[in-house]
């Protein structure tokens, strides 16, 4: 058998080709089937990506502590920060990059754990489980609303649901005020603009938002996640530093609402198009948390990790990667792959032999899996059982094909979701 081809002679691939935004999932499932690594450009980027589309490899690549989130620690190397490239073409004053590329998300080994050690008590399984009552009830409460944000019956779903719900739990999981969460939606807003410079000012805006919250928590703490934060750096600044505390509210609030608006809303718009799979749920409706697995495989909002980057030369699928070398994991192309998944592009919420356990890699895998994924899969099963249930004539306002979507690389996230009650 022959050796695989060099991936480098390969066409580079533009991740915002139009063929590709408006078909990732056929884009992307051809390049699976050509190679398990694949070049890729990044808007902004001067260097090229590996894009991992393989399940296996994706597992394996993830699992791998041979590479690294930030480029500093590729040894004996002064790699080029792609991610740094990314967010300058964006317009992002330097003195602000830090709180975008200082998260717990992009630390590696000892500053990673020290970082998530400090939330992953707001996030376990029991914590989590006791949330369930409160996201119940703000459900109820936004669904009361509809019928009146409604003209002539159609509402849209994104602005009066699926964005309020997770907003609202996770600003109050993380201790902020009712009333400075419409700003939170505000700049979650420009956080998907592709127009150089829309982040700057919004960027600005948070970070001197979370600086006044952390004075208001230091004199009058509450039991949530700033004021624990403010005590463990208070208590010992080795712990968390000014920075650190800053870029862990911004990252926990826009990662704890921005992607499990759009697994509701996705899940929404994914079962009305799917009436077989919708006619199964309402019959038994303790298919939900397999349903949520499902159409988080399917139509997950996150299609692609952040960058990560060899320390040594490997191989992944047979194919070189050099030292130095990006390589983003493919999480929308291992998730429809049929080495894995039968008839992967067939939406099936009984694929899943139950509730708890996840074949899919839509939130991650290995040391830095999401850690908000059981609260997100809560607020969804949550969320599709009481809308399904209060709304037993709910239909999408447009025809499908007519859905808007988001045009970013690496996502599946729709623009507006009309839908008749």
């Amino acid at each position: 058998m022959s050796a695989p081809a060099d991936p480098r002679t390969a066409e580079t691939v533009y991740l915002l080709d139009p063929g590709l935004l408006a078909d990732p999932f056929g884009g992307y499932a051809r390049m699976r089937e050509e190679a398990p690594l694949v070049r890729a450009l990044f808007p902004g980027a001067a260097s090229p990506v590996w894009l991992v589309t393989r399940y296996d490899d994706v597992k394996r690549m993830l699992s791998d502590q041979r590479f690294v989130n930030d480029p500093a620690n590729v040894p004996g190397m002064d790699v080029g920060d792609i991610r740094r490239q990314i967010i300058q073409a964006r317009g992002i004053p330097p003195e602000y990059a830090k709180y975008i590329l200082g998260s717990v998300l992009d630390a590696d080994g000892a500053d990673h754990m020290r970082l998530r050690r400090l939330v992953s008590r707001a996030f376990t399984a029991r914590r989590v489980a006791g949330l369930r009552p409160r996201v119940a009830e703000i459900t109820e409460s936004l669904l009361d609303d509809l019928p009146a944000a409604a003209e002539d019956g159609v509402v849209d779903l994104l602005e009066r649901f699926t964005y309020p719900l997770p907003i609202t739990v996770i600003c109050e999981l993380v201790g902020i005020p009712e009333e400075d969460r419409p700003r939170w939606r505000s700049w979650g807003r420009a956080l998907v603009s592709t127009e150089p410079g829309a982040l700057a000012e919004p960027l600005r805006e948070m970070v001197a938002h979370i600086g006044e919250l952390i004075v208001r928590r230091r004199a009058e703490p509450e039991d949530d996640l700033l004021t624990g934060l403010i005590r463990a750096h208070d208590e010992d600044g080795d712990r968390l530093s000014d920075v650190e505390m800053v870029t862990m509210v911004l990252t926990i609030v826009l990662a704890g609402h921005e992607t499990t608006a759009h697994l509701i809303g996705n899940g929404v718009a994914a079962l009305l198009t799917h009436p077989d799979q919708l006619a199964l749920l309402r019959d038994d409706p303790e298919l939900m948390p397999r349903a949520v697995h499902e159409l988080m495989r399917r139509y997950g909002p996150v299609q692609m990790t952040r960058m990560r980057y060899a320390t040594e030369d490997v191989t992944i699928g047979g194919m070189p990667v050099r030292r130095g070398e990006a390589v983003t994991a493919l999480l929308v192309s291992a998730d429809h792959d049929p080495r894995e998944f039968p008839d992967p592009d067939r939406l099936d919420i009984t694929r899943e032999p139950d509730g708890r356990r996840e074949n899919h890699v839509g939130f991650g895998h290995g040391l830095h899996y999401c850690l908000g994924a059981a609260l997100a899969r809560q607020e969804a099963e949550v969320a599709l059982e009481a809308l399904l249930r209060r709304f037993p004539d709910l239909a999408l306002a447009v025809d499908p094909a007519d859905l808007e979507r988001q045009p970013l690389p690496g996502a599946w996230r729709l623009a507006r979701l009309p839908v008749r009650l």
